[in-house]
């Protein structure tokens, strides 16, 4: 299982460098285990999905704290006050939600054999299907509603899962991945204190690529099954949750 519900494998060196997105699947696991890999790939697919699915149908990122504050200062720009009121409380229940990741996971550290990671995810998964009840019903305030769960639920997960085998990981946006994957490889091909054609690999860009090309394709997915299926779409997210809880539980 995992301690504070991250990863703790360890770390091994790799063959020669030949760049970060043409490196394979199989070199990845060799650093870091079947599990801890899998997990990071389909909670960044979900971290994609959800924020493609609330921009589709609500023009409101629930997994993107930088994009909403841009949203928010264009409504203010425009002195269309009512318009703040989604990206602000996006943000401000995303970054709730990660306060209160860490805040459910402290208590059950104490019983050691209790699995946080899946009870987080599980919170979400409730929290995915109240959102799309809240969206597909006639509240008032069906749509604000949804915001709040849906972003409430990504920051849960990103509060919750941020590292593997030692390496900061996080599966709801990307900025911060792209930056360090940049950053990484420039450092890596400017430095002199190794030849080129000896370099090792980067565990951290191995890992960092994939998990960021997952969460272009969840993005994808949902953006398409919800312009396909309407709110039902958002539903997606939780189903392919379900497994994942159910995979870390037996490991």
């Amino acid at each position: 299982m995992h301690d504070e519900a991250v990863g703790t494998t360890s770390t091994a060196s790799f063959p020669t460098h030949t760049g970060p997105c043409k490196r394979q699947w199989r070199s990845v696991l060799s650093n870091i285990s079947h599990t801890d890999a899998r997990l990071s790939l389909g909670l960044a697919f979900v971290g994609g999905y959800g924020d493609a699915a609330s921009f589709v149908l609500t023009k409101t990122f629930t997994g993107h704290v930088t994009g909403n504050l841009v949203l928010a200062a264009i409504a203010v720009a425009a002195h269309d006050w009512r318009a703040t009121l989604a990206p602000l409380s996006a943000i401000i229940t995303f970054l709730i939600g990660i306060l209160l990741s860490v805040l459910i996971v402290r208590p059950l550290k104490t019983w050691s054999s209790w699995p946080l990671l899946p009870t987080v995810m599980g919170i979400e998964v409730i929290l995915v299907v109240a959102a799309f009840l809240a969206l597909s019903s006639a509240l008032p305030h069906g749509v604000g509603i949804f915001v709040i769960f849906l972003s409430l639920a990504l920051g849960l997960q990103n509060g919750a899962f941020r590292r593997v085998g030692g390496i900061s990981v996080h599966t709801t946006y990307l900025t911060g991945m792209i930056t360090s994957l940049i950053s990484i490889e420039a450092e890596q091909y400017t430095s002199e204190e190794v030849p080129h054609d000896v370099r090792a690999h980067d565990p951290k860009i191995e890992l960092l690529c994939v998990t960021w090309i997952a969460f272009v394709v969840g993005a994808g997915t949902g953006a398409a099954l919800v312009l396909h299926f309407g709110a039902l779409g958002t539903l997606g997210a939780g189903l392919l949750l379900i497994p994942l809880a159910l995979r870390e539980v037996q490991s």
